[in-house]
């Protein structure tokens, strides 16, 4: 399979997947900051978080283009 999509960097990521790292990366308050969703901001949890993603679809593009930008970020950081 991961030949059908080998440079597509969300290939096997589930959303949770994708929102947890983002959160281990930049924490809650710069990530309400770099997307302005008010459940990033008020009182934010995955599953708070998940629900609505899953609901928008602007929302969800912009956490998973955050995310393809974050793999950059890290690599020339070294970070995981």
């Amino acid at each position: 399979m991961d030949a059908i999509q080998p440079n597509n960097p969300l290939h096997g990521k589930t959303l949770e997947m994708i929102l947890t790292e983002l959160v281990d990366f930049y924490g809650w308050p710069q990530l309400a900051y770099l997307i302005r969703i008010n459940c990033f901001a008020n009182d934010p949890s995955i599953k708070s978080s998940l629900t609505f993603l899953r609901k928008t679809p602007w929302a969800r593009k912009k956490v998973e283009d955050l995310y393809v930008e974050s793999l950059d970020v890290r690599s020339r950081r070294g970070v995981r």
